[in-house]
């Protein structure tokens, strides 16, 4: 029982990980119909700022690993990594991807591959080709206690929670309530109408990218702290399991993004716990694949930007 819960719990912080990855494709996708395949990249970088954020908090500055003034400042720089990606993913979009807006549908899709391509090597010649270990800022074997007992909770864990949670419930409410919000959602169900009402498409497009890019980075800085490692492939990595969570769960639609990833990292969680590790990624696509047989628009197959 012990060993089930500790997996589930690990499945949850892992889940809500490539949930976050995953709503950055599910947001591209439901406005432009295009898989953003550099998205995963972008998220690599902000991995590898968090890593070069923390040489200068823990080596130049002088704070010892671990420290409480150490993690104050990495979770401070959190906001300027996730604007760094921002920036990124939103010129990718305005160099890469608005001139073949009205090209055939592969040039878009060769560009994103190309972009992938282009950050994943930007990538290797900042970190170089082997992984590099993240200082370490958050007490790895502590527990949070609670009166009934030890919490099944470690700190990383509640670090995962305590970022990506409320980056979801922000971004469901901003897409859901606000103005720009209801442009993207107009946005991506009728890019034409949406122009003719006064919507500055260009716009909208361009904010989407730049949300999708900062939850990225977000992404990048929980990942670096929560693994204490960063590579130039964490983009294909992680970007596999995201997608594969995005499709899951209906491409283009936020919830299912969520669900897909939750369902994604628990279901890894359990088979790297009970079974060989090596089963894992079978599992895990052996199930993708069931769901699309049976569902072919994925769990939740409604789009976001059909809701009112």
């Amino acid at each position: 029982m012990e060993e089930l819960v500790k997996a589930l719990t690990i499945g949850l912080a892992n889940g809500l990980i490539i949930a976050l990855i995953a709503i950055g494709y599910t947001l591209v996708y439901g406005i432009l119909e295009l898989i953003n395949f550099a998205h995963a990249d972008v998220f690599m970088l902000g991995t590898a700022l968090t890593y070069f954020a923390l040489e200068v908090i823990v080596v130049s500055m002088g704070l010892p690993a671990g420290s409480l003034t150490a993690l104050v400042l990495i979770f401070a720089a959190l906001p300027f990594i996730a604007l760094l990606t921002a920036s990124v993913n939103a010129s990718i979009e305005r160099v890469a991807y608005r001139p073949l807006r009205n090209a055939p549908r592969v040039a878009p899709l060769i560009s994103a591959i190309g972009m992938s391509f282009v950050l994943q090597n930007v990538g290797l010649i900042l970190l170089g080709p082997s992984q590099k270990a993240v200082e370490p800022v958050l007490p790895k074997n502590d527990l949070v206690f609670f009166p009934s007992g030890p919490a099944w909770f470690g700190i990383d864990e509640v670090m995962v929670v305590a970022v990506t949670i409320p980056l979801l419930l922000v971004l469901r409410w901003f897409v859901g309530s606000t103005r720009q919000g209801k442009a993207m959602r107009a946005t991506a169900q009728d890019r034409d109408a949406s122009g003719l009402m006064g919507i500055d498409v260009n716009r909208t497009i361009s904010l989407t990218f730049l949300i999708a890019g900062g939850l990225a980075g977000a992404a990048g800085l929980v990942v670096a702290l929560y693994y204490g490692q960063t590579w130039f492939l964490f983009g294909f990595q992680f970007g596999l399991l995201s997608f594969t969570a995005a499709v899951l769960g209906g491409i283009g639609n936020l919830t299912g993004a969520t669900l897909g990833g939750l369902v994604i990292g628990i279901i890894s969680a359990l088979s790297d716990r009970f079974l060989e590790a090596k089963w894992t990624s079978v599992l895990v696509f052996s199930i993708l694949i069931l769901v699309l047989v049976l569902r072919p628009t994925g769990l939740l197959s409604e789009k976001v930007s059909e809701r009112a």
